[in-house]
């Protein structure tokens, strides 16, 4: 039942692939630009790599957010998840798992590519690719939060940002601390446990945040 649902998610969204390449666009983009903008020096740049990279992911990750639901939500589907037999939870998971796999496993995958460009390699690379695999779930997880709570509320991409911006602050601050405790000679253990720590909670509990939600504004 679950992969039904995941696969119909994935169906739905590659048809309009044009709303998957927009976050990668906007992700390259964005770390691009800072060379250009900061300074090309090497120095510099490695210094603010992990920030930017994590920012611009964020950020990224937030442009699509606000189609989570609103395409259910506007031709009816969502209202028949609400009565169907399977668990609101479930469907919800399948949704944010499926945005993961879209939205945030591309910039897994081209952040080596974009750390070398601002002057990243060996172990701080690594560990950029590592916070960005745990950190990125935890994001669309709570985003997916924002995303019910503002589903059909006019302005709602601007009171989702406002929703969920704070909730992402820890994530980004241990994910560049990760980089910058590698790129110093440090261990980043603790780090890194606290990410994961953030992933299985959010796992536990996101799903059922939106779920609620969604019932809520629903009535």
């Amino acid at each position: 039942m679950w992969r039904g649902m995941l696969q119909r998610e994935l169906t739905l969204a590659l048809r309009r692939p044009q709303d998957v390449l927009t976050s990668l666009i906007f992700f390259v983009i964005v770390v691009s630009l800072f060379p250009l903008g900061v300074s090309p020096q090497l120095s510099v740049l490695q210094g603010i790599a992990p920030g930017v990279i994590w920012v611009a992911a964020l950020l990224a990750n937030m442009l699509s957010l606000s189609r989570l639901f609103s395409d259910d939500f506007r031709d009816g589907t969502l209202e028949q998840m609400l009565i169907a037999p399977q668990p609101l939870s479930l469907v919800v998971f399948s949704k944010i798992f499926a945005h993961w796999l879209l939205s945030g496993v591309p910039l897994v995958l081209i952040s080596p590519l974009l750390g070398m460009q601002l002057g990243l390699a060996g172990d701080p690379l690594k560990m950029l690719m590592l916070t960005l695999l745990l950190g990125t779930p935890v994001l669309s997880l709570i985003g997916a939060i924002g995303a019910a709570l503002t589903l059909g509320v006019r302005g709602g991409g601007v009171l989702l940002s406002l929703l969920i911006l704070p909730l992402y602050v820890p994530v980004l601050i241990f994910a560049t601390g990760a980089v910058d405790a590698v790129g110093s000679g440090f261990d980043a253990d603790a780090q890194v446990s606290l990410l994961a720590a953030f992933l299985v909670l959010a796992l536990c509990f996101a799903p059922w945040a939106a779920a609620a939600a969604l019932r809520i504004m629903m009535e």
